[in-house]
């Protein structure tokens, strides 16, 4: 069924594509006729159309009736903001006209909230009356920094278009082998968690036999903790921008399509402006710089679904279907968008590529190891003295990172989780004893991923942080898988129990059901999602031992 969507979808492909008619009828009007029309243009059946927009949040009618929605992310809970600023926005606008959003961007001031179209955080709650009338207020930027010894993610080196043409003249004249052959020397491993080699990707694409591929920049990976895709969007685009169209030039492919997440009007606008500059000055679309080389990109607004940062959820999403997670293999670089051949990497990747491209794959591959090679954006929250986004050398003590560059915390903290929702939660005494490091991580039981950072505060208590991540997964599970779909409220429900006093959870059950997750999901949402809950369980355990019951 899906393969026949996917074809039905690609006759028209990213061109005014099947998720953004979806999206804009939805958004516009609730008209019933508007989806009986889409169904006839698509030769799908009405009950199909239905069912991909009523997976999406954004497009739900019960969002819409809402005029603000504030962030409940994992670092705004920690911070304990959120409550106060929902009570204010409810006493403006009404009680029933304040929802909620997973994660603005904001973890480094909180009080982050969405109103119409756009995002605030910090002690922008206290112009709120000039915000509703309209008016334009000005808001915080976020501090970044690089301390790296060569700068890949952060330096000045493509920041105009005059920088931008004498490179693209270079590679595009280029031999694709030499390109790919410097992502391979870099060592650079996909920045989104998976740690897949880069230029092993783009060479699998490369020799995949189709007339048509595709590029995807995945820049919907909304965690908690994380706003490096921020950075990079709307600080350093063209970054971004030339890693997608040299990944076009070297896998053979015409066409990419950047699926950013809606709850970033500002990325959205800032990736917006840089393509049409690109375009104006001939460095986008048809033979460019008078070569055989032809490239246009597309930008796929996404209409809040966690599970689009996983990669086949992301490519079904653009097709027009329900956000759910593909069977692998096929893996997307021989069988992706519309079935065809296409390389997905997420923002910071094709920054790095860029960068490497830029500086050398071997000052790339001289920092850290083999596995775990060059600069890496950490983002540090609210509870830290020097909140904001830094350039990292991988291989640095967590230490450093954490005392040295993040400065240290404001208060007491007894835990981190790094690397979002999915991540591990990690004791501060445990963190310290480890190098910023993927494979150190994994080996400690924890996950590294993007290295965003959640601080969870000594009176935080933990009973409510593992009910906050199974909220999460049932929410945001794409329901396809049953160890997913079912675990995840199995899971809430007792913590429900718990916080609630009504019952104790059964230890015993809760491990059985944590195993099941692990093993048996699709995907790494409600699959590594026991990971952080067990790091709970193992070292902290004793803080919740009057919650729990060891035998069922």
């Amino acid at each position: 069924m899906s393969k026949n969507i996917s074809n039905l979808s690609g006759r028209i492909g990213l061109k005014n594509n099947l998720f953004e008619k979806i999206s804009e009828r939805s958004l516009k009007s609730s008209n019933a006729d508007g989806i009986k029309e889409i169904a006839k243009e698509y030769h799908m059946g009405v009950s199909t159309i239905h069912g991909a927009e009523s997976f999406y949040e954004f497009l739900r009618p019960s969002h819409r009736e809402k005029k603000a929605f504030v962030c409940n992310g994992s670092a705004c809970m920690c911070a304990g903001t959120q409550e106060p600023l929902k009570k204010k926005l409810q006493e403006k606008l009404g009680d029933d006209k304040v929802g909620e959003m997973f994660c603005l961007g904001h973890c480094y001031e909180n009080k982050a909230f969405h109103y119409d179209g756009e995002n605030y955080a910090g002690n922008d709650i206290d112009k709120i009356d000039q915000i509703i009338k309209g008016e334009d207020i000005a808001q915080e930027k976020f501090f970044s920094k690089s301390y790296a010894s060569t700068s890949f993610l952060m330096d000045d080196k493509l920041s105009n278009l005059d920088q931008f043409k004498e490179l693209l003249k270079k590679f595009i004249d280029t031999d694709k082998q030499e390109i790919t052959k410097s992502l391979l020397d870099s060592n650079l491993t996909g920045r989104g968690g998976a740690g897949f080699p880069a230029g092993m990707k783009w060479d699998f694409c490369r020799k995949a036999p189709s007339e048509k591929k595709y590029v995807i920049c995945n820049a919907d990976e909304g965690d908690s903790g994380a706003f490096s895709d921020r950075y990079l969007l709307e600080d350093q685009p063209l970054k971004v921008l030339f890693g997608m169209i040299i990944c076009g030039y070297v896998i053979g492919s015409d066409e990419g399509v950047l699926y950013i997440r809606g709850e970033y009007p500002k990325s959205i606008e800032a990736i917006n402006g840089a393509i049409n500059s690109l375009k104006k000055a001939g460095l986008l679309g048809e033979n460019i710089l008078g070569t055989k080389f032809s490239f246009d990109l597309n930008i796929c607004i996404g209409q809040g679904a966690y599970i689009c940062g996983e990669e086949t959820a992301l490519i079904a999403s653009i097709e027009g279907r329900r956000a759910e997670v593909d069977v692998r293999p096929p893996f997307p670089v021989t069988e992706g968008l519309y079935k065809k051949p296409t390389v997905v990497n997420n923002v910071e990747t094709l920054a790095a590529a860029t960068g490497i491209l830029i500086n050398g794959a071997d000052k790339f591959s001289a920092i850290g190891n083999k596995k775990s090679a060059g600069t890496k954006l950490v983002c540090f929250d609210s509870f830290f003295n020097n909140p904001g986004v830094y350039e990292v050398e991988m291989g640095t003590p967590m230490k450093k990172v954490l005392n040295d560059i993040g400065g240290g915390f404001k208060e007491p903290i007894k835990a981190l989780q790094i690397g979002g929702p999915l991540g591990g939660v990690i004791p501060i005494t445990e963190v310290e004893k480890l190098n910023l490091d993927f494979q150190e991580f994994t080996a400690a039981g924890f996950m590294l991923g993007h290295a965003s950072i959640v601080s969870i505060p000594k009176d935080f208590p933990m009973v409510e942080y593992i009910h906050h991540l199974f909220e999460f997964s049932a929410e945001e599970s794409c329901g396809k898988c049953f160890p997913g779909r079912l675990g995840s409220y199995r899971g809430k429900e007792m913590f429900d129990q718990a916080k609630n006093k009504t019952a104790k959870i059964p230890l015993k059950l809760l491990n059985e059901l944590l195993v099941t997750m692990q093993k048996g999901c699709l995907c790494a949402l409600c699959g590594a999602i026991p990971t952080p809950i067990m790091n709970i369980l193992k070292y902290f355990g004793d803080e919740m031992k009057d919650d729990m019951v060891k035998d069922n």
